[in-house]
C-alpha cells in the first residue's frame, strides 16, 4: 500500500459505520510502500534471483521444489541486505529525458 494519507484505519471509519470499519480493519495486514523503492520493483527483483539462483535447471516434483525454494528464501533471508538503488534521479533524467519536463529560462 502506498503511502498515501488516507490509506489508513481512520479512513475506514469515515467510510463505514464503526463497527464495520474494525471488522474490516482486523482482517487487514498492511505493509506500506517503501520510501526508496517500489514494494513491487523489490519482488520482482527477488523473483529473478530466485529464478537465476535456484530454479534454473529442472526440478524433478513439487515437493523437492518445496525443498529447494525454502533452502533458497532461509540462506537469502538470513542475509539481511538491503535494497541497493543504484538507478539515481541525474541518471533518471538522462535515460528518461522525454518524461522529465524541460524548462525554459
Amino acid at each position: 500500500m502506498d503511502n498515501l494519507n488516507t490509506h489508513t484505519g481512520a479512513s475506514l471509519y469515515k467510510a463505514f459505520p464503526p463497527g464495520e470499519a474494525r471488522r474490516i480493519l482486523d482482517k487487514l495486514d498492511i505493509h506500506y510502500t517503501p520510501k526508496h523503492g517500489s514494494w513491487l520493483n523489490m519482488a520482482e527483483i527477488e523473483l529473478s534471483i530466485l529464478s537465476r539462483q535456484c530454479l534454473d535447471r529442472r526440478i524433478p516434483d513439487q515437493e523437492a521444489l518445496k525443498q529447494e525454494i525454502a533452502a533458497w528464501q532461509a540462506t537469502r533471508n538470513a542475509m539481511v541486505r538491503p535494497m541497493d538503488w543504484r538507478f539515481i534521479t541525474e541518471e533518471a533524467r538522462v535515460k528518461l529525458k522525454k518524461l522529465y519536463p524541460t524548462l525554459k529560462e
